[in-house]
C-alpha cells in the first residue's frame, strides 16, 4: 500500500491517535456521569479539561510519530517501546502522588509531560491544587517534541518504502 498508493504517510500514526482519542471520549463520557455519583461537583476548572486533553493528544502524536520512524528502521524499536512505556509510567505521577518527589528534584521531574498533564486531569476533575508552571512545562515539552518527531519522521519517511 505503501508504494502503489500516494497516502501522507503521517496519516498512520495519526489515526492510530485518533482512534485512541475516541475511546478515552466516550470513557470520559462514563467519567463525567461517574464523578457526581461519587460526591465530586463540576466547577470552573472543568473548562481547563481540553487544554489538558490536547496538550495528551499532541504528546502521543509526537512519541507515535518518533517511535513508528525509529520501527521501520530499527524492528527492534516494538520490543522495546512497551517496556519503555512502562518505566515512563513509573517516572510519572500515575501511581504516587508528584508531592512524593523531593523538592530538590521537582524541575528535573517536572521536565516529564507527563507530570505536568496527569497534574492538570486531576486539579480540573478533583479540584486538587492547578500546577501552571507544571502544565506550561508539559506543553512546552510536547510543542519541541512534536516539532523533533515530525522532522525525524519527514527524513525518514523517503526511505520507508524501501525498507517495508
Amino acid at each position: 500500500m505503501i508504494t502503489k498508493v500516494y497516502l501522507p504517510r503521517l496519516i498512520i500514526p495519526a489515526a492510530a491517535v485518533a482512534v485512541r482519542l475516541c475511546d478515552f471520549l466516550v470513557a470520559s463520557l462514563v467519567l463525567m456521569i461517574l464523578l457526581p455519583y461519587y460526591g465530586v461537583s463540576f466547577g470552573w476548572r472543568l473548562f481547563t479539561v481540553p487544554l489538558v486533553v490536547a496538550t495528551l493528544s499532541l504528546l502521543a502524536l509526537a512519541v507515535s510519530t518518533l517511535f513508528s520512524a525509529l520501527n521501520v528502521k530499527y524492528r527492534d524499536t516494538a520490543t522495546a517501546l512497551p517496556v519503555l512505556l512502562q518505566l515512563w509510567m513509573f517516572c510519572s505521577p500515575i501511581v504516587y502522588p508528584a508531592l512524593l518527589v523531593p523538592g530538590r528534584w521537582r524541575w528535573f521531574y517536572d521536565l516529564n509531560p507527563l507530570v505536568g498533564i496527569v497534574q492538570g486531569f486531576r486539579a480540573a476533575l478533583f479540584g486538587h491544587a492547578f500546577n501552571k508552571g507544571s502544565l506550561t512545562i508539559a506543553v512546552i515539552v510536547t510543542t519541541i517534541l512534536l516539532i523533533f518527531s515530525l522532522l525525524v519522521f519527514r527524513r525518514a519517511e523517503d526511505d520507508f518504502a524501501d525498507i517495508v
